[in-house]
């Protein structure tokens, strides 16, 4: 059976922390949901709530946009890393080479205080916390950032086991399975639709692992279907075409008749060649004993009469 070849992949896709103190809270945020993925921290004095979750596509930038009446800075992470600062100077400051220098190059912040990270990658990912720093510090906001890897387009094969010989002609020539693939994903559903309709789908949380969706249509089915992956903030499709996918299955009923027929008309011409040959060569082998037979009896009244 088709589905029998499908791994079916159960993963979960919504975890939420809950009842934990409120010094050791983790952040955890939806990536389905499209938030952020999870940024284990010591929240200190900051709230769940208060973190604004931001979500962009690997190689992009992104602006983490405040505005700011006093000096503040900029802190990443869990161990709270100082990334960028502005002073009573008004002096920007970005520490390109804090956080083992996976920043190197990519910090801006203008006067408004708003930091921008340009050619994100998915390290990057994690809480970034702006806090004025005169006298005490008081935080200003939080920003939970996800960087999403970019997405792969899905590839459809076709899966046949109805074009086997041990199926009916019928099978082969009506049923065309199908098959939809991603490989090594993360934070992303795969779909079949039929035109603006949900059939199916499966989805990967943060593990990365690889996706498979079968389908199975009619070789004579005119409705379009897609295969779509998508994760929160950005989708691929490919376009189904059955014609150019199925068509060797739908005919290969037919071609095997033709072919079943051509050589049983081989084989019958073979045998009536075989048996014409065969009533000549015993007819001409009792015509020669006749005439050996005639041959034999009048030899004896040859002797006598000499």
């Amino acid at each position: 059976m088709f589905m029998d070849v499908i791994i079916n992949v159960t993963v979960e896709l919504n975890e939420r922390l809950i009842n934990t103190p409120h010094e050791q809270r983790d952040f955890y945020y939806d990536t389905v949901a499209g938030a952020a993925a999870a940024f284990p921290v010591m929240t200190g004095v900051f709230d769940v709530d208060a973190v604004t979750p931001v979500s962009v596509t690997e190689g992009n930038s992104v602006a983490l946009n405040i505005q700011r009446d006093d000096e503040i800075e900029w802190r990443f992470g869990d161990k709270n890393i100082l990334v960028a600062e502005i002073r009573q100077d008004n002096k920007i400051t970005c520490y390109d080479d804090s956080a083992d220098g996976r920043f190197k190059d990519r910090l801006k912040m203008d006067q408004t205080g708003s930091l921008t990270i340009t050619n994100t990658r998915t390290t990057d990912s994690g809480l970034y916390t702006v806090s004025k720093t005169r006298k005490t510090k008081t935080p200003l906001n939080t920003f939970g950032v996800t960087v999403y890897y970019r997405l792969p387009v899905p590839v459809i094969t076709r899966y046949s086991p109805q074009c086997s010989s041990s199926s009916s002609s019928s099978e082969r020539s009506s049923k065309c399975s199908l098959l939809c693939s991603v490989l090594d994903v993360s934070h992303v559903t795969l779909s079949w639709y039929k035109g603006s309709s949900l059939l199916s789908n499966i989805s990967a949380s943060n593990l990365s692992i690889s996706l498979a969706l079968p389908l199975e249509v009619e070789y004579q089915d005119r409705n379009t279907y897609r295969c779509v992956l998508n994760n929160p903030i950005s989708n691929q499709t490919k376009h189904l075409d059955i014609s150019g996918l199925c068509s060797g299955c739908c005919c290969y009923g037919f071609t095997e008749a033709a072919i079943r027929l051509v050589l049983s008309v081989v084989v019958g011409v073979a045998g009536a060649v075989i048996l014409v040959y065969e009533f000549k060569t015993r007819n001409l082998h009792q015509k020669k004993i006749m005439k050996n037979a005639a041959t034999n009896t009048h030899q004896p009244d040859v002797v006598a009469s000499e």
